[in-house]
């Protein structure tokens, strides 16, 4: 895999054709990853005729995958990622009682309301249903389609991404030279909105709660790009996983990646890749065949934008009206 030079570029794309989140057809409204076998489609390739005719579908898509990348050259690589949302957290649960426009001009920059805390919220009963769903899923589909499981691991540094990573993946039937051991990723994170909800835990904390997660080099202490009362703009998110994807690409050999995220990094992720929108809701999981090109000439970088000033309110907006 070519390392990334000064001069280079990496250009992504996605492969469609493989995956029902793929296709323009497939409304994102109510997509269940668990009843459509991580939505792979069923359909030859062109590979099939060099692999047993009973091997599962999953089978002949990893056989075909290699088979991009034997013949791929040295400046092209193919990678499915895994891209996970966490499951419900507190600050999802509150949005919801509150109402949306009360939520964002008042309550989401507080820690809490004296009852339930969603600063770096941790994942409701219900999230940790919808990680062991995952858990379920993963276990199962390992033994009866043989799934390829992920080779590396990666993880939002925010609780709910941490704890939902644990619980689906910790336990599983894994090779023993591919654990379980995820890196902690500060660019992978939500999209940082000022709502103490995308506000990290310092780097000790991290590391006590989690002590066998790989964090990388450069984590600061405290978390220096979350900003009070500023809004990263979608532009320098985009930028922020382009980077990210960029760190992973140029680093990581390995051919499945686990990237357990938030709904709006997701997003911007898959813009980043070429792909069709697609929303995750909680505890959701997508796959994307992704084919990256390193060039020899680097575009101009799209510059950055000044982050906004979210609106506030100063009295508590009254609770929606019941319909």
């Amino acid at each position: 895999m070519p390392r990334l030079n000064a001069n280079e570029y990496i250009n992504y794309t996605t492969l469609a054709g493989f995956f029902l989140q793929d296709e323009p057809s497939t409304s994102s409204t109510g997509f269940d990853y668990a009843a459509v076998n991580f939505g792979l489609i069923n359909r030859t390739y062109p590979t099939d005729s060099e692999v047993p005719a009973d091997w599962t579908q999953w089978q002949k898509f990893d056989h075909y995958v290699w088979r991009l990348n034997r013949g791929s050259g040295r400046f092209v690589q193919y990678k499915v990622l895994y891209m996970g949302r966490h499951g419900e957290g507190y600050h999802n649960v509150a949005e919801t009682y509150y109402g949306t426009p009360a939520w964002n001009c008042y309550w989401s920059i507080r820690d809490g309301n004296g009852t339930v805390t969603w600063a770096d919220a941790e994942i409701t009963p219900n999230g940790v249903a919808q990680a062991v769903k995952a858990h379920d899923f993963w276990a199962s589909h390992i033994i009866s389609q043989k799934i390829p499981v992920p080779e590396t691991y990666y993880t939002s540094p925010l609780t709910r991404c941490l704890q939902t990573a644990n619980i689906t993946f910790f336990g599983l039937d894994l090779p023993s030279r591919q654990p379980f051991i995820p890196t902690i990723k500060e660019l992978f994170r939500e999209g940082i909105s000022g709502h103490t909800c995308d506000r990290r835990g310092t780097k000790t904390y991290i590391h006590d709660a989690f002590p066998a997660y790989n964090i990388e080099a450069s984590f600061s202490e405290d978390d220096l790009l979350w900003k009070p009362l500023l809004g990263e703009v979608p532009v320098d998110e985009n930028i922020r996983s382009k980077t990210a994807l960029d760190e992973v690409f140029s680093s990581d050999d390995s051919t499945y990646i686990s990237i357990t995220s938030h709904s709006g990094e997701i997003a911007s992720i898959l813009q980043v890749l070429g792909h069709q929108a697609f929303g995750l809701s909680t505890g959701q999981v997508i796959p994307v065949l992704v084919k990256a090109e390193t060039i020899e000439s680097k575009p101009i970088v799209t510059a950055t934008q000044p982050w906004t000033t979210i609106s506030t309110c100063s009295t508590v907006p009254p609770l929606p009206t019941a319909t």
